[in-house]
């Protein structure tokens, strides 16, 4: 690493990278659940992959739209951390639940709970970072903590294969050891991350009314309309893995799906981050629209061992493309004092998208089998794809 990228890496706060910490704790924690939950409710449970579309689809959009109202609350408050912690905590407590469950209800909840924690802590934790972060930063600084997030979610499946070898896959087993890094989670929070004094005590009026809504501007809204497109062409992770099963892949060696997709978002997630400070963001966002594609056609064309792993890669590499970016530029676009409420809007956004993405991947898989279902992915990638030229068109250099 050069002494530029070193020095660059100094300038971003202590707090920002504690906060990167706490996401890769959870990140072991949720990841050595989720990469396994997929096969546990079809193996174990006897659930189709319709009903696993549900859950996926339901629990990923409690998450999304619970944002908009913990970083409306956070703005209100002046106070982000206090959220953050709810929120860390709620997702510890939820561990247990998955354990103890012998149907799809009380899995339902547990990841429900789990989402609604995630939906309490991502918006004030995004608006959190956005404060503590110089303004000539801010893409390296997402790109960072979504690095050290991402690092949290190839570890946890990367913990869920050795464990399914050592405990002759004992689902339940592996699901209680997900509660320690958990609560680390939690405990590196409320000793490492330090609010700005900016916020504290600092209280306001509703953010959440028309002259805010209309401060927000085209721009913050286009992030916005572009970022719930994106969730409908990029549904659960959950079928990467259930597409690795139909390939023969033994059970202990599935989660490795997520390894290898979260190890190149890990590795993509910070020089992109840091790049999108210095050029266009649509270029980026094309370029992470075009590779969904490619991953969506690979994904599509075989349950070969070999193909899903290059698929799925290329998944990882999309995300490590686009999703600090897509933080990055809410945060470029939305008004300062706005800034939780806006996270809080573009989660909603996106939430509404995934109940929707989800559910209907997995009703195309059990109807017309998986490659449809990721041919459609790419369908929707195209609709992005041609919003982004629209745009382009119309606002050279932007």
């Amino acid at each position: 690493m050069s002494t530029q990228k070193f020095s660059i890496l100094r300038q971003i706060p202590g707090s920002v990278w504690a906060l990167g910490f706490v996401s890769l704790l959870m990140d072991v924690s949720s990841e050595l659940i989720h990469s396994l939950l997929p096969l546990f409710l079809v193996g174990s449970l006897g659930a189709s992959v319709f009903v696993v579309g549900i859950i996926e689809g339901a629990a990923e959009a409690t998450a999304l739209i619970v944002k908009i109202f913990s970083g409306a609350l956070s703005d209100y408050l002046g106070k982000r951390k206090i959220l953050a912690v709810i929120g860390y905590s709620l997702g510890a407590v939820s561990k247990p639940l998955f354990a103890m469950a012998s149907g799809t209800g009380l899995i339902l909840g547990a990841r429900l709970l789990d989402r609604v924690g995630k939906g309490i802590r991502g918006a004030p934790r995004d608006a959190l970072v956005a404060d503590l972060s110089p303004p000539h930063l801010l893409g390296a600084a997402f790109g960072l903590r979504q690095s050290l997030d991402t690092v949290g979610a190839f570890l946890g499946p990367l913990l869920a294969v050795v464990l399914m070898f050592l405990w002759a896959d004992n689902f339940r087993a592996i699901f209680w050891v997900a509660v320690i890094p958990g609560v680390m989670a939690v405990v590196v929070l409320l000793l490492g991350v330090h609010e700005p004094e900016m916020h504290r005590g600092a209280r306001r009026g509703n953010p959440i009314q028309w002259a805010n809504l209309k401060r927000m501007g085209h721009s913050y809204w286009w992030v916005v309309a572009v970022g719930a497109i994106f969730t409908l062409a990029r549904f659960s992770e959950a079928f990467l893995l259930l597409r690795a099963q139909q390939g023969g892949l033994s059970l202990a060696l599935i989660p490795l799906v997520l390894v290898a997709m979260n190890l190149v978002y890990s590795m993509s997630a910070y020089p992109f981050g840091k790049l999108a400070d210095r050029v266009s963001h649509t270029a980026l966002l094309a370029i992470g629209l075009l590779v969904l594609i490619a991953a969506d056609l690979v994904l599509a064309s075989s349950n070969a061992w070999p193909v899903v792993i290059a698929g799925v890669a290329l998944w990882g590499l999309h995300m490590g493309l686009t999703q600090g970016l897509l933080a990055a530029m809410v945060a470029d676009t939305a008004p300062n004092d706005l800034r939780g409420t806006a996270y809080g809007f573009f989660n909603l956004a996106s939430g509404l998208a995934m109940l929707v993405a989800s559910p209907l991947a997995g009703l195309l898989w059990d109807r017309f089998g998986a490659a449809v279902t990721f041919l459609a992915g790419g369908a929707f990638c195209s609709l992005a794809l041609l919003a982004l030229c629209f745009r382009a068109l119309r606002q050279p250099g932007v």
